[in-house]
């Protein structure tokens, strides 16, 4: 006899190789690939095969779940010599920028839409985080600058603990279960962004200190203690009543950033749980929409989304980061951004789950209106991911943002050796890499490192200092404990500029 839970395994299974497969397509289009898995959820719901699911408390929960799992990957993948420079502007972005959006948003849908202005703030604080998942997984196939890349995704990952405390303190408000004044509220977000980012800082020193020094049996391990570290991370930030999300981004950053044995095991891994968490949580939510209501909120939308596309996202960065370039040094350290940067910037302000996950939080209360609001987010997260998504790369380069195609960055894995006090590093040689054609001697490791062993088309050879390298080559290279940070900085300067990599001032 076929269970209740039997069913639910076999449809569950399908939805996910359903959802999977249509990665590609959603890549081969341009788009960010929730829009694909929104409308499996609407396929699924009641216009569509008929599933009746109307659980808002649970929605919003495991939504919350899902967004722990993208913010980490989003962490732990983040390289924090390419954000340091921009942590300032993006955590202006992320403050300042939400403060500002809530508030102009907020009046204009007030005065465009004739709603209580409470209830308008809602819409504004609703609307003013930016998806780190879309954010994520459109611009890396944009080729921007680094830099201009990491501003985005920096903000992308920090945006959201404010967003979340204004949307909870709002919705509070308008149910009137709330009299403090706003300067209050203003004070909490701050306090409770500060103490959040501590905490994800001391998880994540902690965690990597711990992955260096406990020899785990097996390593498959490292990934799920990493990806742990990571939510015992926003468990502890909530518990101390601060903003967990800030405090799992801040642990990812530092573990990705750490020495941990089978960093891209870890990386893989993560990858894989984010992309479940954003399938899950992109069906459910387009499951829990009642596609009978959608058309009436249609017109609200583009209203909404025009103000908030071309009014109050380059408003908010104007006012968060445009001055910095007025201070000394502003554009040494990075602060410092053009016109044409302002402008890609703005437009790059993708909307995607986020917003529609904080919109089942005044759902979930019983704020009066939220249906609606719902409904407005979900349709105008819908247009404008496609309207925004589809034109990221043309933008880029018609504002003369593109970054030139470089060789494949090197991928190293590295494997504790722990009585030799060694770690074994795994290399492969990437199409287009500056590593094609240089001789094992011209590498110029540092002495304590040396490559072992050479597989090439499936057959592993012990090279020596004439064997030169191919496309494709796997390298396993040995390197003492004092040598494996300046091993691993050798590698990728010469993978970036060849052989006279340190003459052309690269260095890793």
């Amino acid at each position: 006899m076929t269970s209740a839970v039997d069913l639910a395994l076999l449809v569950g299974a399908v939805v996910l190789l359903v959802a999977v497969v249509a990665v590609r397509l959603s890549t081969r289009l341009g788009l960010p690939s929730l829009l694909v898995y929104l409308l499996i959820g609407l396929a699924l719901g009641e216009a569509g095969f008929g599933v009746q699911f109307e659980n808002v408390e649970l929605t919003r929960s495991l939504g919350f779940v899902a967004l722990v799992l993208i913010i980490a990957e989003g962490g732990l993948t983040t390289r924090l010599s390419v954000v340091r420079p921009v942590l300032v502007p993006a955590g202006l972005l992320a403050t300042v920028g939400v403060f500002v959006s809530t508030g102009v948003l907020g009046v204009l849908v007030h005065l465009l839409l004739d709603i209580p202005l409470l209830l308008a703030l809602l819409y504004g604080a609703v609307l003013s985080s930016t998806d780190a998942a879309a954010v994520f997984s459109t611009l890396r196939r944009a080729r921007i600058s680094p830099r201009l890349g990491a501003l985005l995704e920096a903000e992308s990952g920090m945006n959201d603990p404010p967003a979340v405390i204004l949307v909870v303190t709002l919705s509070t408000m308008v149910v009137g279960g709330h009299s403090g004044p706003l300067w209050q509220e203003g004070l909490l977000v701050l306090v409770e962004l500060a103490v959040g980012a501590l905490v994800g800082l001391a998880v994540g020193l902690a965690g990597a200190y711990g992955l260096r020094r406990v020899a785990l049996p097996a390593a498959g391990l490292y990934p799920l203690a990493a990806v742990g570290l990571t939510v015992l991370a926003y468990g502890v930030g909530e518990v101390l009543h601060a903003s967990g999300f800030l405090a799992v981004y801040v642990a990812g950053v530092v573990l990705g950033n750490a020495r941990i044995p089978h960093r891209q095991a870890v990386l893989g891994f993560a990858d894989g749980v984010a992309w479940l968490g954003q399938i899950g949580l992109f069906v459910l939510l387009g499951l829990l929409a009642s596609p009978s209501r959608l058309p009436g909120a249609i017109l609200p939308a583009l209203i909404v989304g025009t103000a908030a596309l071309l009014v109050v996202r380059p408003l908010a960065v104007v006012l968060s980061v445009s001055w910095l370039r007025v201070l000394p040094g502003a554009r040494r350290r990075g602060w410092g951004f053009t016109w044409r940067e302002h402008a890609f910037v703005s437009w790059a302000g993708l909307r995607g789950a986020i917003p529609i996950v904080l919109a089942t939080v005044p759902l979930s209360l019983g704020v009066a209106g939220a249906e609606r609001l719902f409904d407005v987010v979900f349709v105008l997260v819908v247009i404008y991911t496609v309207l925004q998504g589809g034109t990221i790369v043309p933008v880029a380069r018609w504002l003369r943002l593109s970054a030139p195609e470089e060789p494949t960055d090197l991928r190293v894995e590295v494997a504790p050796l722990e009585r030799m006090r060694a770690d074994l590093l795994q290399v492969t040689v990437p199409p287009k890499s500056h590593l094609i054609g240089v001789y094992i001697d011209e590498l110029r490791l540092p002495p304590g490192a040396v490559v072992t062993l050479v597989l090439r088309n499936g057959a592993g050879f012990v090279p020596d200092p004439r064997t030169r390298l191919r496309a494709g080559d796997e390298l396993l290279i040995v390197a003492t404990d004092e040598v494996r940070d300046a091993t691993e900085r050798r590698l990728r300067a010469v993978g970036r500029r060849g052989r006279l990599a340190r003459w052309l001032g690269e260095t890793g």
